[in-house]
């Protein structure tokens, strides 16, 4: 019985090995590396340093006549009460007679030297009339505007007499990994030096709110009032700042990247205004069906759908159809790569652009001129489709020009298709230019009706087009 028991005990030990073995051995699934995973235990640390860097900022508009349309956090309906739930309130209407009033707002913004500079955002002071900034020793100080630049929403202000500033060191955003831990410093709804942490959600978020849209995704908790806060990560750098939420959504802010606010600081603080290089085309990713319709064997790039007249682009001789693959010998594979990349290249900058032309690769030399903040829409408009149960006419018409499209274009626009057509099945819509049929060029009319006969023993045909706010596609049409 004595030897029994000792075989069991060993049994059980050997049992326990081989468990604690298995446990060794899945840890890089989870258990091992859990504690890379985990949270930090303590923020605390990271928050005493990065609070004297960050600021409270008030603004004040003076409204000219009528009555407010909305308040905010301090302004008050009710006499000299204070309440603090009028930013929820809607619209205020006084019984007073109509007269000038003051409209507050309220934002964040941190230190960046010890001159006084501060990064905010560009909604948190436009057209404001004064700007007061409260350090987090409560000291107040007047603040005046250097300069803003309201397509990438950040302004630069500064103050005068302070002394021991704390400024937050800049770190870099394209080291920052999806799932990394950061914390959002602000006052939100007014709670000065509130801190809150969470994860990077996501990077290159576009949320519609301009044409340099690249924003940090976090779930760090963002509210009205943490705009032009710091995001920082936990070596205490800023790599964000705090500037968007979505209204209904719960644990989603969004915040522009450091990297891409660095150059826009800089200009700011030089010059007060910021400009941007110029190319002069219109563009549009490439797809998989254009790369195949065009033969090209890259599979990525930028397509040239328009050249402007007499810009840097036609100087250098980039043509319609062109795809370029880089500039200065980073790679672009998105339109709104190329965008950002030749904004914040200077103005005056020999650039050196790569491109398939025909199947051939070349490098053009385009010296980028200032953007003009007035620019024309580079969204490329229309698109073309014909018979197969499609109705088309001359760009030239009047009915052309009722959908907006410019009279200098080629092509055919399709006004009507026939509702169980082939070409409604391929998803040719009304509004359609229709550029190319079988990869030959379509001036108008004439031409469409010669190349659709052409086809008409091919079992499909295949047309280019041009499409508002989606640009050139190829759709194929099967003839039944």
């Amino acid at each position: 019985m004595i030897r029994f028991n000792g075989i069991l005990a060993a049994i059980r030990m050997f049992a326990l090995i081989v468990a604690l073995s298995l446990v060794s051995w899945t840890a890089p699934l989870g258990v091992r590396n859990a504690a890379a995973f985990s949270a930090p235990e303590s923020f605390s640390q990271l928050a005493e340093a990065a609070k004297p860097g960050v600021v409270n900022i008030r603004t004040v508009k003076i409204m000219k006549g009528g009555s407010p349309v909305f308040r905010h956090f301090f302004g008050s309906p009710y006499g000299n009460k204070r309440n603090p739930f009028d930013e929820f309130f809607g619209p205020f209407r006084g019984d007073s007679p109509q007269r000038d009033f003051k409209q507050r707002s309220l934002g964040s913004g941190f230190i960046i030297d010890k001159q006084g500079y501060i990064v905010t955002n560009n909604h948190v002071i436009e057209d404001a009339d004064q700007i007061k900034v409260i350090l987090s020793d409560d000291k107040e100080f007047d603040a005046e505007l250097v300069g803003r630049d309201s397509k990438t929403d950040l302004a630069l202000i500064k103050i005068k007499g302070a002394k021991d500033l704390a400024p937050l060191p800049l770190g870099n955003s394209d080291q920052v990994k999806v799932g990394t831990w950061v914390v959002a410093i602000g006052s939100p709804f007014g709670l000065e030096q509130t801190v809150t942490a969470g994860i990077v959600s996501a990077k290159g978020r576009i949320i519609g709110s301009g044409p340099y849209d690249d924003f940090i995704q976090t779930d760090a908790s963002i509210n009205p009032g943490n705009s032009g806060g710091p995001l920082v990560n936990m070596d205490g750098e800023v790599v964000g700042i705090n500037t968007a939420i979505i209204a209904s959504g719960q644990g989603i802010g969004f915040a522009i990247p450091i990297n891409l606010a660095r150059g826009i600081i800089a200009q700011l603080k030089d010059k007060g205004e910021v400009t941007r290089g110029w190319l002069g085309v219109g563009i549009q990713d490439l797809t998989p069906e254009l790369a195949n319709y065009y033969g090209l064997k890259a599979k990525k790039g930028v397509l040239v759908t328009q050249v402007f007249e007499g810009d840097p682009a036609e100087r250098a001789g980039i043509k319609v159809n062109d795809v370029i693959l880089s500039v200065d010998g980073t790679s672009v594979s998105t339109g709104r790569e190329l965008s950002s990349m030749i904004a914040n290249t200077d103005v005056g900058h020999k650039a050196k652009v790569e491109l398939i032309r025909d199947g051939r690769r070349q490098t053009l030399t385009v010296t980028l001129a200032k953007r003009d903040d007035d620019e024309r829409n580079l969204t490329a408009q229309s698109r073309d489709s014909e018979e197969m149960g499609i109705d088309v006419t001359d760009l030239d018409s009047d009915l052309a020009r009722r959908f907006g499209i410019d009279g200098k274009e080629n092509g055919v626009l399709v006004t009507d298709i026939k509702d169980g057509s082939m070409a409604q099945e391929a998803d040719v819509r009304p509004g359609d230019i229709i550029k190319e049929i079988n990869h030959s060029v379509v001036k108008n009319r004439n031409d469409f009706v010669k190349l659709m006969q052409k086809s008409k023993d091919s079992p499909s045909v295949q047309l280019l087009i041009k499409r508002r706010n989606a640009g050139y596609l190829v759709v194929k049409i099967q003839r039944k």
